[in-house]
């Protein structure tokens, strides 16, 4: 065996440096993502074991003296941190304000009880001789595995005059306590769910469920027109069929079936297949009459309905009664289908980038319609590279902007983690600018996604393999570890009963909350992988810039407090 490792040592060692960090990345993360998939009664370290196996190349690489490019690894571990962040925020951006508007104040509520329960057990950590100053903060920073808050560590440290071995002690705390700060965040998910017995695919579909709620679950009705006070007004004249949240679809006018319109005139005996909410549509039959005893299929007829993709930028923010749709085409659009929720296609409704409009006309009218609306299943799939890369440089460009506080000794940055999301969170709220179309397609979002977290996990797990097993094995690093357990796991678990057994929040939304107070990628990525949900990153980005900011904030805060 060693003599194998000799000789891997030796193709390394010959390599250019480029090409050994490519090498061991890669050997790296394929390992890691194997490990992520072994799983021991169903719970499995998911995409953690990427920090492992980097932690074992790393002391392995160590060992055998190989060193690798510094500024190349910090790049790939910053870009594969911005990757995964700003394609979360894409990905979430649409349903991210309402979210916030809806959950926000509790969430944050919890978020805060996570930072300011690690900050007051570090704290007592120092009060009780356990732990010195300087080894407590990087404790703190590494059993939340945040990065920013060691670099304000460092930062207060150096303002207060801390002398060589003091900035020392945080660096070392921070190598020991991080990688079980990664997989505290993973036992703490399973603990929840253990406890409670839950099903993740179960929890995903009531989600999915309260989602479509708030949102009125579109109906169908057959009405024929049966009070006389309507005969001869036209439906642009009708209040309940004119931007009030229901759709007139069809018409049966004297034994033929047609587009309505605005200037169309009422007849009695005339049918109309309008489609709304429940209660609307109830509104609408106590006004027409009666409901009609047969449906208004449009099989055997002249009509066709048709599903149309939004994909032509020229439409993009235009809203439905500008394209003038029934006067140019002769076509009605019914429904409008946006990231799962049914929506009623008011006159007011403005297209976005991926909208699936429910389309009746004639066949010729809806192949024209096709052409306007772009209907393109390739432009579906397709990246837009300009917009992604305009994105990560505008949020690059955020994370950097300097944030002066009063009282601060230094200024806080949302750096390259806040940055790139909340721009990526606006980007993909606001759907496009002119021409830049901020949509991207899941497959690729998700293929981005991983990329960067596996990338991220690997770098991070390579730089600090050649210390961690050194520091414990000189019988300092226990201690820290020890505590760096208890920091990571009473947060966590507080939070996660308090959420699930007193709120009674879908377990998804908790391990969004979790990981995000904790500013934890990897915790995000293992709640993703456990089912399909947008939940998890949803509560994820609500937690996240207060978390983060708090974060920064502590090791400032245990300094004026402690020194």
């Amino acid at each position: 065996m060693s003599a194998l490792t000799s000789a891997f040592a030796d193709i390394l060692q010959a390599m250019p440096p480029i090409a050994r960090v490519v090498l061991m990345l890669g050997l790296v993360s394929a390992a890691g993502v194997a490990l992520g998939h072994i799983k021991i009664r169903g719970v499995g370290l998911g995409i953690g074991g990427v920090l492992f196996s980097g932690i074992a190349g790393g002391h392995i690489a160590k060992q055998a003296g190989i060193a690798f490019n510094p500024e190349m690894m910090d790049f790939i571990r910053d870009f594969g941190l911005i990757l995964f962040v700003y394609t979360i925020g894409i990905q979430v951006g649409p349903g991210f304000f309402a979210a916030l508007r809806r959950t926000g104040l509790a969430l944050n509520g919890l978020a805060l009880l996570m930072v300011g329960s690690s900050i007051l057990l570090t704290a007592a950590l120092v009060s009780s001789g356990s732990l010195s100053l300087g080894s407590s903060l990087g404790v703190f920073a590494g059993a939340v595995t945040n990065a920013p808050a060691l670099a304000a560590t460092q930062q207060v440290l150096t303002e207060v005059g801390a002398d060589a071995a003091v900035m020392a002690l945080p660096g070392l705390a921070f190598a020991v306590t991080y990688p079980f700060g990664i997989a505290g965040n993973l036992l703490a998910m399973a603990a929840v769910r253990i406890l409670f017995r839950i099903d993740p695919e179960a929890e995903a579909a009531r989600f999915e469920e309260c989602r479509r709620a708030e949102v009125s679950k579109l109906e169908t009705m057959d009405l024929a027109v049966r009070n006389p006070e309507l005969a001869g007004k036209t439906l642009g004249s009708i209040d309940l069929l004119c931007g009030q949240g229901v759709v007139a679809s069809r018409l049966l006018c004297d034994g033929k079936l047609c587009v309505p319109h605005d200037d169309t005139r009422l007849k009695l005996g005339d049918v109309l297949h309008v489609v709304g909410p429940r209660q609307k549509l109830e509104q609408v039959r106590a006004l027409l009459g009666q409901e009609f005893e047969r449906p208004l299929t449009t099989k055997g007829t002249d009509l066709k309905w048709e599903r149309i993709v939004v994909t032509n930028n020229g439409v993009l923010g235009k809203s439905i009664a500008a394209l003038n749709l029934q006067e140019a085409h002769d076509v009605v659009v019914s429904r409008v289908n946006r990231s799962g929720v049914e929506l009623v296609p008011t006159q007011a409704l403005k297209l976005q980038f991926g909208d699936i409009l429910t389309v009746i006309g004639r066949p010729e009218s809806l192949a024209a319609v096709g052409q306007v609306f772009g209907n393109s299943a390739r432009k579906l799939q397709q990246v837009e590279m300009i917009p992604l890369f305009l994105g990560i440089a505008l949020g690059a460009a955020l994370g950097a902007i300097p944030i002066f506080l009063p009282g601060m000794p230094a200024p806080l940055r949302l750096g390259l983690a806040g940055g790139p999301l909340i721009v990526a969170l606006i980007l993909g709220r606001v759907g496009h600018v002119g021409p830049l179309v901020w949509f991207m397609p899941p497959a690729a979002n998700l293929a981005l996604r991983e990329i960067g977290i596996v990338l991220f996990l690997a770098v991070l797990g390579i730089a600090s393999g050649d210390r961690f097993v050194a520091t414990l094995a000189s019988g300092a690093g226990w201690p820290w570890m020890m505590w760096g357990v208890l920091v990571t796991l009473v947060p966590l678990l507080l939070t996660g009963l308090i959420a699930r057994g007193l709120m009674k929040l879908n377990f998804l939304t908790i391990c969004g909350v979790l990981a995000g107070a904790q500013t934890n990628p990897p915790g995000l990525a293992y709640a993703n992988a456990l089912v399909a949900s947008e939940a998890p990153a949803l509560a994820y980005a609500t937690v996240y810039p207060l978390a983060m900011c708090l974060r920064i904030l502590g090791p400032q805060i245990l300094v004026l407090l402690l020194w």
